[in-house]
C-alpha cells in the first residue's frame, strides 16, 4: 500500500513537504532493523530521505492532535460501533542530563523510580474489535516526578508530632466542604485540560461517555475532574475502601447508612459467580456511598476466593454513571489495558525507547510519530489479516523489508524482467522471516 495515499486525510493539517517527509519515514521504519533513531531513518530511506530532511522534518511543529484524529477518523473509525476514551502514563527511560522533560519516574517495570522522561497519553478503545488506538499524547513535566531529595525519617516524625498537635476534633469557624468545588492537583489539570482539547478537536463527530483510567484515579478530585469535561469516569478503588449503603429512613440529613461488610454482603447485590482454575469470583453490584466522594457511586465488587485454602481478595471498581450494568463496568475496566499494548508496540517496533532528540520539538515529534505509527501500522495489518488473521507487526516488517530487498536489487538489473515474475519474486522474499507465513496455496510459485 502506498503510505503517501494513506496520509491524504492530512491534507489540510500539514504541508505537503511535511506529509512527503512522513510517508518517507514510514517507509523506513516499516522495513528497517535496529534502533529507530533519526540516523537509522536515514540509512533506510529511499530519494527524498537524507539525514538532513530527516532533521528538518523533527524540527517541525506539527499540531499531532488533529495528525491522529484525521488518521482515525478516515482510516479506522467504524461508524455505528461505541468508542471509549481511555487515558494512562508510559515511562520511557533515557540517560544524559539534555532530554526535554527528563527527570525521575516511578516505573513499574522496575519497581522504583528511575531516570526517564514520562507521558500522559489518550486512546480510542472499540469494545467489539478490543483494539486501542491512541490519538493524543502529551510530556508530563519533569516537575511532577519523584523528589530526588528524600528528607530524614527524624524530620518528618518531628513535622508529624507538630501538625497533630492542639485540641482534636473539627478547627473552630471551619463548615463542611462542598465536595464538587475541588482544587485540581497540576496532574489533574493537565489531564483536564487534554481531554477538553481532544473533545473540542473532535467536535461532537464521535460520540463519547466514558473516561476509563486507572486505580491512582479512584478519588473524588478526579472524578470532579471527569465530570467537568461532560463525561463518566471508570476506575478503581482502594481495596480496602469504606464504603456505605445509602441511608433509607426519615432523616433527609443523613446520606449514610449501614457500612459495607465485604465478607457479608447482601445477597440481593449479587450477580454471578465465577469458578476459573479453582478461583470462586462472586460479583456484586450496588450503588453506594464513600465518605470522600461528592455523588453516589456504582460499585461492583469482585470477591475472590480459593476454596483449597480460604485466601481471599477483592477488587472494587466503580463508575460515577449509576445506570451502568455492571458487566460493563468490569468489560470497560478490563479494556483499559488495551493501551498498554499501544506502549509495546511504540516501543518495541517504533522508536519510543529509541530516540535520542534533546529538545522540545524533536522529542513531541518522535513521540508522537511512534504513536501515529501503531494506527498505520493497524491499517496496514488489514490487508495482511485477510490471508492469516494471526499476523502481526513482526511479519508486517518482515513483508516490507522484503519488499525493500527486492526494489533495490531489481534496480541493479540492466533489463526489468516481466511484471508477473516481479511479482512472483516480491510474494516470495517478502515471506522470508516472517513468523506467520501465507499459506502456499495462496502464494504464487
Amino acid at each position: 500500500m502506498n503510505i503517501l495515499a494513506l496520509l491524504q486525510p492530512l491534507r489540510p493539517i500539514v504541508s505537503q513537504t511535511t506529509m512527503r517527509q512522513m510517508s518517507v519515514l514510514m517507509g523506513a521504519m516499516l522495513a528497517m532493523t535496529g534502533r529507530v533513531t533519526m540516523l537509522g531513518m536515514a540509512r533506510w530511506t529511499d530519494k527524498g530521505g537524507s539525514y538532513r530532511s530527516v532533521q528538518r522534518f523533527f524540527q517541525t511543529t506539527i499540531p499531532w492532535t488533529q495528525v491522529m484524529w484525521a488518521f482515525f477518523r478516515d482510516h479506522l473509525h467504524q461508524a455505528g460501533d461505541e468508542y471509549l476514551l481511555v487515558g494512562d502514563e508510559c515511562v520511557v527511560s533515557k540517560s544524559g542530563k539534555e532530554t526535554h522533560g527528563l527527570g525521575r519516574f516511578y516505573a513499574p517495570l522496575w519497581g522504583r523510580p528511575v531516570s526517564s522522561v514520562a507521558l500522559f497519553a489518550l486512546s480510542l478503545v472499540n469494545p467489539r474489535e478490543r483494539r486501542s488506538y491512541p490519538v493524543m499524547s502529551e510530556q508530563v513535566p519533569s516537575q511532577e516526578g519523584v523528589n530526588r531529595e528524600v528528607k530524614p525519617r527524624t524530620r518528618r516524625k518531628k513535622a508529624a508530632a507538630q501538625s497533630s498537635a492542639g485540641r482534636p476534633g473539627r478547627p473552630p469557624g471551619r463548615r463542611n466542604s462542598i465536595k464538587t468545588e475541588v482544587t485540581l492537583t497540576p496532574e489533574l489539570t493537565r489531564i483536564q485540560t487534554m481531554v477538553k482539547q481532544f473533545l473540542a478537536v473532535v467536535d461532537q463527530r464521535l460520540k463519547l461517555t466514558y473516561l476509563v483510567l486507572d486505580g491512582h484515579f479512584g478519588n473524588n478530585n478526579a472524578l470532579q475532574m471527569v465530570r467537568q469535561c461532560g463525561l463518566h469516569l471508570v476506575s478503581k478503588l482502594r481495596h480496602d475502601a469504606a464504603l456505605y449503603f445509602p441511608y433509607q429512613g426519615d432523616n433527609k440529613r443523613c446520606k449514610y447508612g449501614a457500612k459495607v461488610a465485604y465478607d457479608n454482603l447482601p445477597a440481593s447485590c449479587w450477580q454471578q459467580t465465577i469458578i476459573d482454575d479453582g478461583v470462586h469470583t462472586d460479583i456484586y453490584q450496588a450503588t453506594l456511598r464513600h465518605k470522600a466522594f461528592a455523588q453516589p457511586l456504582n460499585v461492583v465488587i469482585l470477591l475472590k476466593t480459593r476454596p483449597t485454602t480460604g485466601a481471599q481478595a477483592r477488587v472494587l471498581l466503580f463508575t460515577s454513571d449509576l445506570a451502568l450494568n455492571w458487566s460493563q463496568v468490569l468489560e470497560y475496566y478490563q479494556l483499559r489495558f488495551q493501551i498498554e499494548f499501544n506502549f509495546r508496540d511504540a516501543k518495541q517496533y517504533w522508536g519510543l525507547e529509541d530516540f535520542m532528540n534533546v529538545k522540545k520539538t524533536p522529542v513531541t515529534n518522535a513521540i508522537n510519530l511512534s504513536f501515529l505509527m501503531v494506527n498505520v501500522s493497524q491499517v496496514l495489518l488489514q490487508d495482511l489479516r485477510r490471508e492469516d488473521p494471526a499476523v502481526n507487526v513482526l511479519d508486517l516488517k518482515a513483508h516490507y523489508r522484503g519488499h525493500k530487498y527486492v526494489a533495490e536489487v531489481l534496480k541493479l538489473l540492466p533489463q526489468k524482467p516481466d511484471p508477473i515474475f516481479t511479482e512472483a519474486i516480491f510474494d516470495r522474499i517478502s515471506r522470508l522471516g516472517r513468523i506467520h507465513p501465507p499459506q502456499p496455496a495462496l502464494c504464487p510459485s
